[in-house]
């Protein structure tokens, strides 16, 4: 048809993956040791099996799983123990030949190999000390119906979200109480409470990574067209005022990409 992209079957046949990818929930920057050295303590992630096109820059740990599906194209293996093979894919990841240096967070490896929801516990290094999971599925259930994902604007070229951090021991215990009320408020379907330790969880976030929602940004590429509005923050005044969301963050590190939203239902 015109003005369609045309597609081969082989295209399709590529294209065609059920690779999860992951959401964080609460704790995001834990598992970077430059937080946990201030105070240890847990991220929460849930492997999502996605029915939309993941895009890359969006908070969706889109570098982690495309070198997943470098070795694992169409599918997670079904054999290998989920801890054993979120390892191997963070060094794989993190090989000491990488162009950039910078060590992806563990959080994204395990929220995509270890089904369910999962809290890992982060103490002044990049991979966990310990893991706890949950596939209770009435609890999974509830979670689902509560939460839901606004894309955004992709992060854009020249966005950085790690410029005037407050990385401090006040700040990252903020962070650390907050994803461990999330985690007991999930437990026990308090939905007030989820909400409330969901959004803690966020202002910790932003009061250390203020360019998560404030990104610098290379005005050059800023791009404010196709549908989308100009910024994470007109983003939030739109969706927080909206009847029946009770709390929000960023996915990942934000500066673009997905916006969560806790909602009545």
């Amino acid at each position: 048809n015109e003005g369609l992209t045309a597609r081969s079957s082989t295209d399709i046949k590529k294209s065609v993956t059920s690779v999860p990818t992951r959401i964080d929930i609460a704790g995001t920057w834990i598992d970077q040791p430059f937080v946990s050295c201030h105070a240890p303590g847990w991220a929460l992630t849930v492997s999502l099996e996605p029915t939309f096109e993941v895009r890359d820059r969006c908070g969706l740990s889109t570098s982690t799983r495309n070198v997943i599906k470098k070795i694992f194209p169409h599918s997670l293996p079904k054999n290998m123990d989920p801890e054993v093979l979120a390892r191997l894919m963070f060094c794989l990841e993190n090989h000491p030949e990488r162009e950039n240096g910078h060590v992806s967070g563990a959080q994204d490896a395990i929220g995509i190999c270890v089904p369910g929801l999962c809290r890992h516990y982060y103490n002044n290094r990049f991979w966990p000390d310990k893991i706890e999971t949950c596939s209770d599925e009435s609890i999974l259930t509830w979670l689902e119906e509560h939460i839901c994902m606004i894309p955004m604007f992709p992060r854009r070229p020249g966005c950085s979200v790690v410029e005037n951090t407050h990385v401090s021991r006040e700040n990252v215990l903020a962070l650390t109480a907050a994803a461990e009320d999330c985690w007991n408020a999930i437990m026990t379907k308090d939905l007030e409470g989820f909400a409330s330790a969901f959004r803690a969880s966020f202002e910790a976030q932003i009061r250390m990574f203020p360019g998560m929602v404030n990104p610098k940004e290379d005005k050059l590429a800023t791009d404010e067209s196709n549908g989308f509005l100009g910024s994470v923050q007109e983003y939030i005044d739109v969706y927080s005022a909206m009847s029946g969301v009770l709390a929000w963050k960023l996915a990942g590190a934000g500066g673009g990409g997905y916006l969560i939203l806790v909602c009545s239902d």
